[in-house]
């Protein structure tokens, strides 16, 4: 499940992840980030992660799919959660965007608020 957080605005996109993200998890952020590329600026993805367990495979495409359509729409990503995801998807990420991605533990959620609001 991706519930999108409140404090999404502007060109900021918060969500949290938790379990297996499904297709309709993905189309919730698919008018979001077309918002903002629709007003000319970058998306800055704060992306947390509780208890995720990944994409389901159908969901999963559609995000490969999205992510090549706005490799260059992205400018930064902050991916917070558990240590496990750190390394895997972060680089799974960095082929799809030019994006400044960096990695909290969930200790560092206000850090990475931050970081995305600069």
């Amino acid at each position: 499940m991706l519930t999108v957080l409140d404090f999404t605005k502007n060109n900021v996109i918060a969500t949290k992840a938790q379990g297996n993200l499904t297709e309709a998890d993905i189309q919730k952020i698919h008018p979001l980030i077309h918002n903002i590329v629709n007003r000319g600026q970058k998306v800055r993805w704060y992306f947390e992660m509780e208890n995720f367990s990944g994409w389901k495979f159908n969901a999963f495409w559609k995000d490969l799919k999205m992510d090549l359509s706005h490799a260059d729409d992205y400018e930064k990503i902050a991916m917070v959660g558990d240590k496990k995801w750190q390394d895997w998807i972060t680089q799974f990420m960095k082929p799809f965007t030019n994006a400044d991605i960096r990695y909290f533990d969930r200790e560092q959620k206000e850090e990475a608020k931050e970081w995305i609001n600069q």
